[in-house]
């Protein structure tokens, strides 16, 4: 029940995943962040598999920055981009990855843009998106309510409204979201919505719990 969404407004653009970590029918966790930052003005948000979502987001994360390295400058979002989607089609065809992928950057000379990559190598450069099974509710919202080059203030009155409409309408919903954001000064965590906080440990007052073994050493 993942869910990933994104949009481009007025000189930026957002990315908002759930951060559930599930298996099977059990949660392990609520604050997984799927949200990768690929270099200082891109960002790469991912759901699928726990394991090929990690894996796949490192690899492509570690060679973006070693052509940066080698070059000495960084990738547009758009080769960016395109390289991800000719690393995902090569393992299509001999160890897919199950990963669904919306990649946003902010160039100097285009500014900011948002691409749609799916788990078969499905490439489009897009303005608004989603994927998982919020995207059933979010898609018709977003085609209603977005608006080109809007402020950021109405993109985050769309998100959130994106995200209510998700909890209060598929059957299982995720708890809480990450928004990330990448402009001019760069990629960054813009905010969270929680409705669950992960517990850290048990609470440090708990009483401690009686062995039934234990020996009866009142007199």
């Amino acid at each position: 029940m993942e869910c990933i969404f994104g949009l481009v407004g007025d000189g930026f653009a957002l990315v908002v995943t759930d951060t559930s970590q599930v298996q099977s029918i059990v949660v392990q966790k609520t604050n997984e962040d799927k949200i990768m930052i690929l270099d200082s003005h891109k960002l790469l948000g991912v759901t699928g598999e726990s394991g090929d979502r990690v894996q796949f987001s490192e690899y492509i994360q570690k060679n973006i920055l070693l052509y940066q390295y080698r070059n000495g400058i960084p990738l547009s979002t758009s080769a960016a981009a395109n390289f991800t989607r000719g690393e995902l089609a090569t393992a299509l065809r001999k160890n897919p990855y199950e990963v669904n992928m919306m990649i946003a950057g902010w160039d100097k000379d285009q500014g900011p843009s948002l691409y749609y990559l799916d788990y078969i190598s499905t490439l489009h450069k897009v303005e608004k998106g989603g994927m998982g099974y919020g995207a059933y509710f979010l898609l018709s919202l977003m085609d209603r309510y977005y608006e080109k080059n809007m402020s950021l203030e109405k993109a985050l009155e769309l998100v959130d409204m994106c995200i209510e409409e998700v909890r209060s309408r598929l059957v299982v919903s995720p708890p809480n979201f990450i928004i990330k954001i990448v402009d001019k000064d760069g990629a960054r965590e813009l905010a969270w919505r929680r409705t669950v906080e992960d517990k850290q440990g048990p609470p440090s007052a708990a009483a401690p719990i009686a062995s039934p073994m234990a020996e009866d050493v009142s007199v």
